[in-house]
């Protein structure tokens, strides 16, 4: 849940996706769900010579199982923030303290 929390708030700022066929989108992240899907908006293709089929498209939607990487820019990134989130996250359980409350009867 830290990356679907991470990349939420990334809605509406300009992204780069690279896709596990070596296509690299950019566009504006219009959308992400559980699963890490996304929707983008203005899209455009990186290497237009090699993909010139992609030329037209303006908005699309992108399997999560289909990205290789997510670039955003560095001035997105509150690291401090997500440093305190991921210690939280793989924390270990608080253990319960055990009342030494009455003697149990046999």
């Amino acid at each position: 849940m830290l990356f679907y929390s991470f990349f939420k708030t990334l809605v509406g700022k300009e992204v780069a996706v690279e896709l596990k066929n070596d296509v690299v989108l950019t566009g504006t992240l219009h959308s992400v769900d559980q699963y890490l899907n996304v929707k983008l908006s203005n899209v455009s293709v990186v290497d237009k010579e090699k993909y010139p089929q992609l030329l037209t498209l303006r908005n699309c939607f992108i399997r999560g199982s289909v990205v290789r990487y997510i670039q955003i820019p560095a001035s997105e990134v509150d690291t401090e923030l997500l440093q305190d989130a991921a210690r939280k996250e793989n924390a270990p359980p608080s253990q319960k303290v055990q009342s030494t409350g009455g003697s149990k009867k046999p």
